[in-house]
């Protein structure tokens, strides 16, 4: 308990604006301010690593993932493109994704990570061009992919050959487990096979029906047996797109399994694992089995949880749980990837670039309407130019205390980071949270375009 009096002492201390998030930024951004960095971060990869996977933002080299590049950037970049009206550079990727690109490749990639990237990012290519021949390299891509479900429980295997088949990593967390119904489904859409669909759910199913007694999910679990290999609950990094994908799955495809399965989970989340006080809240980790508190620990994939809170109309908790990460950013000038709530300290000094703080504040403008998530985005964007951008593109930050750059630019800064603050600053209103769900790495995917009454019968639920 000395833990919670010293940071409710320590908060209490915070003015109102730094704890709320009302502190008013000198001068406001402009969609056309990001816009301008995009591309000037686009013709970077462009000019010094195109075909491979990764700029490197410092030496204006690049780098791949795997032994062969999987051409992650232009396609993970592409749902940007097409959402600030970079139609040119969209064809251009179109172009290079139809005439020069195969994933017969003999390599094993990571299931989790080429799912929400590669998958995702072809499905929304194919929405914007219904082009058959970029369907067809999804159905190909997914068709590899579902090799990896072919597990005891369903949960796919942590590795997957993209050639072969063969699998390997029974090991997983519960993210990279259950995070495959959003884009398993729309496959499942488009092509009219109901197969994709089905994986991605049995997987997520059998997440839930192993949940404990209280309703919790741990960490880690083995795809062979089913059995949980770590018993922490929390909700952050390697979690986080389980949950995310319960709701949106259900908001896009209205499966009501997914809704009770995301109502039963977000009970028990909210009855174990926060921790409030007057001025803050943070999500950290408890026994699964007890609820137990365990671990006073967060990292800024977390922040992504005010986003899922508004959508789901906990705008009381979404608010404050968004106020607190502002805090947390503003006491440093930028997010530390881990920290300690109960002795606040720094876990994990490094930001890597990430979005989810400026998602969350995007979608909390957008549904509240209140300008002061869009300043919080200035503040961001802000510190973001000053500590980030090099001459060539945006560099992630080895220690936010010292700022020093690491030479790593990750393609999420591409899909993600650049168009949530591009749509808080005002860009394109038509893709917005009402019309769009989007998936964990910021692919939109317009909900008028899934037919309900088709939905059942394609999809096989």
């Amino acid at each position: 308990m000395r833990y919670t009096y010293l940071l409710l002492t320590l908060l209490a201390a915070l003015p109102a604006a730094a704890q709320y998030g009302t502190t008013n930024h000198p001068s406001g951004y402009t969609p056309d301010d990001v816009r301008r960095e995009f591309i000037r971060s686009w013709d970077a990869y462009r000019k010094y690593a195109w075909g491979h996977d990764v700029l490197l933002p410092n030496t204006g080299g690049f780098s791949d993932w795997y032994k062969e590049s999987l051409h992650i950037s232009p396609i993970d970049a592409y749902s940007t493109m097409r959402v600030m009206g970079l139609n040119e550079q969209a064809a251009g990727v179109e172009r290079y994704i139809i005439d020069s690109v195969s994933f017969d490749k003999d390599i094993f990639v990571k299931t989790f990570e080429v799912n929400i990237r590669i998958l995702g990012g072809l499905l929304n290519m194919y929405q914007w061009t219904h082009d058959p021949a970029i369907l067809a390299r999804a159905k190909d891509f997914g068709d590899r992919e579902l090799k990896a479900f072919q597990s005891p429980t369903g949960i796919p295997y942590y590795w997957v050959n993209l050639r072969t088949g063969a699998v390997k990593g029974t090991r997983v967390n519960v993210a990279e487990a259950g995070s495959y119904l959003f884009e398993l489904g729309i496959l499942s859409y488009y092509t009219r096979d109901p197969r994709y669909y089905q994986a991605g759910k049995k997987a997520s199913r059998a997440l839930f029906t192993r949940r404990s007694a209280i309703g919790l999910e741990g960490f880690d679990i083995d795809v062979e047996t089913g059995q949980w290999l770590d018993t922490r609950s929390f909700i952050g990094a390697c979690a986080d797109s389980y949950f995310e994908y319960l709701y949106k799955g259900w908001r896009l495809f209205h499966d009501p399994e997914l809704k009770t399965m995301w109502d039963t989970s977000i009970k028990a989340i909210n009855r174990y694992i926060p921790e409030e006080s007057d001025t803050s809240l943070w999500y950290g980790y408890v026994d699964m089995n007890t609820g137990a508190k365990v671990l006073p620990e967060v990292t800024l994939y977390d922040a992504f949880f005010p986003s899922i809170l508004a959508m789901d109309g906990d705008l009381r908790r979404a608010e404050k749980l968004e106020a607190t990460w502002y805090w947390l950013w503003n006491r440093y000038g930028l997010e530390p990837g881990g920290f300690n709530y109960h002795t606040s300290s720094i876990t994990d000094p490094g930001y890597d670039l990430n979005p989810e703080i400026i998602e969350s504040a995007y979608y909390l403008y957008t549904l509240t309407g209140k300008e002061r998530y869009r300043k919080m985005g200035y503040t961001f964007y802000k510190d973001i130019l000053q500590y980030c951008r090099t001459p060539i593109a945006f560099s992630s930050i080895t220690d936010v205390r010292t700022k020093e750059q690491n030479n790593q630019l990750p393609t999420f800064f591409f899909a993600e980071t650049m168009k949530y603050l591009y749509l808080l600053f005002g860009g394109n209103p038509a893709v917005n949270v009402k019309d769009y769900v989007f998936n964990t790495e910021a692919h939109p995917f317009k909900r008028a375009d899934f037919v309900p009454e088709e939905l059942r019968k394609r999809l096989g639920f």
